[in-house]
């Protein structure tokens, strides 16, 4: 009896050992499975995070080249607008050029012209003596028209001028026209050419002549 029940208790024994053996394990595994699906979690978060941020990024760099892509695109039709624009006022200025020497064919109509010239030459200069440079062709019709200028600028200014013509400085004959006024004894000249006119008109009257061509520009928040 004493044999069998040491080997009964030696079988308890073993089936409660292995019984813990097996809980023990069980244990184990389950805090294992745990501790795997906690750090497989990080790993899946931080694999996310990785993939977000650098799709983020490719997408802030793929919107940025499309920005500057549409800058260039921009900047480059808004050069060819420009450079079109500027042709077509280049032509204009041309041929408005090419049309001058019609405004200085002898007559009344280019008297008057001198006229005019010649006194706003005199109102700038102020001076009781004046020397009128151009070309030898229209020294007859300056001279019509000397005249006329010197009357008005004593009609509003008050007192007479000399206008003599520089026989020995003609303007080219090639010129368009106009004269050159001189004062301060031959230190001062004033450019009256019809040539000079042009490209001060082409200065001033820029901006007025885009308008009226092109339109208001959208892009300018201010005017002159």
């Amino acid at each position: 009896m004493a044999q069998q029940q040491v080997a009964s208790e030696l079988k308890k024994m073993t089936a409660f050992i292995r019984q813990e053996a097996l809980e023990k394990a069980r244990e184990i595994q389950l805090k294992a499975d745990e501790e795997f699906a906690i750090e497989k979690s990080k790993l899946v978060r931080a694999e996310t995070t990785s993939i977000d941020a650098t799709y983020a990024k490719k997408f802030k760099q793929a919107s940025m080249s499309q920005q500057i892509a549409r800058s260039t695109v921009a900047n480059k039709t808004r050069l060819r607008v420009l450079g079109a624009r500027q042709e077509v006022l280049d032509q204009l200025f041309e041929q408005a050029r090419g049309k001058l020497g019609s405004y200085s064919s002898p007559g009344k109509g280019y008297q008057d012209i001198c006229k005019k010239l010649l006194l706003e030459g005199l109102y700038a200069l102020n001076e009781s003596n004046v020397l009128v440079r151009a070309r030898r062709k229209d020294h007859d019709t300056v001279k019509k028209s000397i005249p006329d200028a010197q009357k008005e600028y004593k009609e509003k200014m008050g007192k007479e001028t000399q206008v003599k013509i520089d026989e020995k400085n003609d303007l080219p004959e090639g010129s368009s026209g106009g004269l050159y006024i001189i004062g301060g004894g031959g230190k001062i000249d004033i450019n009256d050419t019809l040539e000079e006119r042009l490209n001060l008109l082409s200065e001033d009257a820029l901006p007025q002549l885009r308008l009226s061509l092109f339109g208001a520009n959208e892009n300018r928040r201010f005017t002159d």
